[in-house]
């Protein structure tokens, strides 16, 4: 009987994938692109991932647990949760505004109901967490419906509209309503948002982003490293 070789196909797909999604964007990236890449057929994606969406939502994963360990780091420095929420969301805003490439990708995922589902289902929980005193006695109900406009806020502070307002008064107002939904209070919100203003955003931003593309480099090379070495345990035993 042949013996049945292990496969790296799925996580060099994942590599290639957010390598291309990361430098070209989302939508100049195609399954006929990677496919190339990694000298396969098409079907060979498909057969692993239905859709480029399907995709694009293993990259947003990746983004949330990248998250998760900021506020963890940010917790370890003695940061509170309004400061985490209005990093987070000045971050992606600049990048989005200084970079098509990142609107193009944070926009895509915000429109997918697949990484939709799955933001609301991670942010609700970072929620519950982070602002578990200030809205404590809160249903499930309430956190989800709270997300929910948070998203949008989130999502409008990144489209780029007809009406010339400046970058820096588009994230003010979005952290202004989402601190304000979270039941933040009004001192504590201006002051967070006037610290964070007056910081370098840019400079803040890029370094961010940055760390994000490293980070999702790293992930794929690990679990491409990991695959292989299960392989070759399982060629060992076999002989």
């Amino acid at each position: 009987m042949a013996r049945k070789r292990f496969s790296t196909t799925k996580y060099e797909i994942i590599q290639v994938a957010s390598k291309y999604f990361m430098e070209v964007g989302y939508s100049n990236t195609s399954p006929k692109m990677i496919a190339k890449e990694l000298d396969i057929s098409t079907g060979n994606i498909t057969y692993y991932f239905p859709s480029k969406e399907h995709l694009l939502l293993v990259v947003v994963e990746m983004l949330g647990e990248f998250q998760w360990r900021l506020l963890e780091e940010e917790a370890d420095r003695g940061l509170g949760s309004a400061t985490s929420i209005c990093l987070e969301t000045m971050s992606v805003a600049v990048a989005c505004d200084e970079s098509e490439i990142a609107r193009d990708f944070f926009m895509a995922a915000f429109q997918s109901e697949l990484c939709r589902n799955y933001l609301r289902k991670d942010h609700v929980e970072r929620a519950k967490r982070i602002f578990a005193k200030e809205c404590e006695g809160w249903t499930d109900m309430q956190f989800q419906q709270a997300e929910l406009l948070v998203m949008g806020l989130q999502y409008a502070a990144i489209v780029p509209t007809d009406a010339d307002i400046p970058l820096r008064t588009r994230i003010a107002g979005a952290l202004e309503h989402i601190l304000g939904i979270y039941q933040i209070d009004e001192k504590t919100r201006k002051m967070e948002i006037q610290r964070l203003l007056e910081k370098d955003c840019r400079r803040i931003s890029k370094r961010i982003m940055q760390a994000f593309t490293e980070e999702v480099e790293k992930i794929n090379e690990k679990a491409l490293e990991q695959k292989m070495e299960e392989g070759v345990e399982k060629d060992t035993r076999r002989d």
